[in-house]
């Protein structure tokens, strides 16, 4: 496979956030990297009156036309930066187009096991999940690192998670998907904590045991470092997309 120095760069963010949840870090990137690309998944777009309807094959199919946009191809595979959430399409994305990809980067996330669905308790007929109160996400996912300031932006950009992407099952059939470059950043639970999950068959990271290229990032902060350590979090996404 041929690669540039600086390959197409996307970055997707996890639940109730859109592209604008990146803007500290794009601001961080070198200007000398290749681009970057940040979007947002259908069903996180509140311009869009059917977004409660949409699912991870929408999000998947999406991002595979972002990367199409971008001109990814064999040749030119792009770099994907997922965070949380964003593991279900960007796997999706994995399995289908495993050539397409030159490294994917969990950021305090990582590759989801075949057959998994993230909320499988949500009932049918939940439409959408709205961001929870803070008391109550912060019982979920940790959020040091963030100031009242950007809770306040958090709760008032938070687009509500559309039911299917929590209830739909991660169908993957591709084992090529594990010999893609992998970095795993982690940040509210270290990597060594992660590892011995993985090797334990913990099933949110069992995956990650299968892995074939595996390279491990410790940025401890909270779940959302892209506002809490913009410009390390940057740092370590423009280390891991350089091509030697």
């Amino acid at each position: 496979m041929t690669t540039t120095s600086s390959p197409t760069t996307i970055l997707i963010a996890g639940h109730w956030l859109g592209a604008w949840a990146w803007d500290e870090v794009l601001e961080h990137l070198p200007a000398g990297n290749g681009p970057a690309i940040p979007m947002t998944l259908p069903g996180l777009d509140e311009q869009d009156p059917e977004r409660s309807t949409r699912t991870l094959d929408d999000q998947a199919a999406a991002i595979e036309q972002v990367m199409a946009r971008a001109g990814v191809c064999e040749d030119q595979p792009a770099v994907l930066v997922a965070h949380s959430g964003a593991n279900a399409p960007v796997s999706l994305v994995l399995d289908r187009h495993p050539e397409l990809v030159h490294r994917v980067v969990w950021i305090d996330s990582g590759p989801v096991a075949p057959g998994a669905v993230f909320a499988p308790d949500v009932p049918g007929e939940l439409q959408e999940l709205p961001l929870p109160p803070f008391d109550v996400l912060g019982e979920q996912a940790s959020l040091e690192g963030l100031s009242p300031e950007v809770l306040e932006r958090f709760r008032t950009r938070a687009v509500p998670e559309p039911g299917p992407v929590l209830r739909q099952p991660v169908e993957l059939t591709n084992d090529a998907r594990l010999s893609v470059a992998t970095t795993l950043v982690c940040c509210s639970i270290s990597s060594a904590q992660v590892l011995e999950l993985a090797r334990a068959g913990h099933p949110v990271f069992a995956e990650v045991a299968h892995l074939e290229q595996l390279d491990v990032v410790d940025l401890p902060t909270g779940h959302w470092p892209m506002w809490s350590r913009p410009r390390d979090l940057a740092d370590a996404i423009h280390a891991a997309s350089r091509v030697d």
